[in-house]
């Protein structure tokens, strides 16, 4: 097994799918789709190996979850891919967590493959 990710995007049927794909190359991906808090609580009580965001749907709910996951001492160590994004979403992103990882959908086993 690849190791386990946590996903998250703000679109239910989308994030099935990206976490089937994920799961076919090996990964144990649990998701979450509405509401951050409950991403956070998952993450600390089983934290994953990385934490995947997708920034295509609603990036300043993806921003404000990462951002307090780095403000919490249990979970501030854990890695996070940006997925997607553009614009000035994007750029606050990257203005806020600037050591995270960012990438494209199409590159993102790329990344994942250099986090382990």
């Amino acid at each position: 097994m690849a190791g386990k990710i946590f996903l998250i995007h703000w679109n239910a049927a989308e994030v099935a799918e990206y976490a089937r794909s994920l799961e076919d190359t090996g990964w144990q991906v649990e998701w979450e789709a509405e509401d951050g808090a409950r991403a956070v609580k998952a993450i600390r009580e089983n934290p994953p190996d990385v934490i995947v965001i997708y920034l295509t749907r609603l990036p300043s709910h993806g921003r404000e979850t990462a951002d307090y996951l780095r403000s919490l001492k249990s979970t501030r160590h854990l890695p996070v891919i940006f997925v997607g994004g553009e614009g000035e979403a994007l750029e606050k992103v990257r203005s806020r967590l600037p050591e995270a990882t960012y990438t494209t959908p199409g590159e993102l086993e790329k990344a994942l493959s250099l986090i382990k």
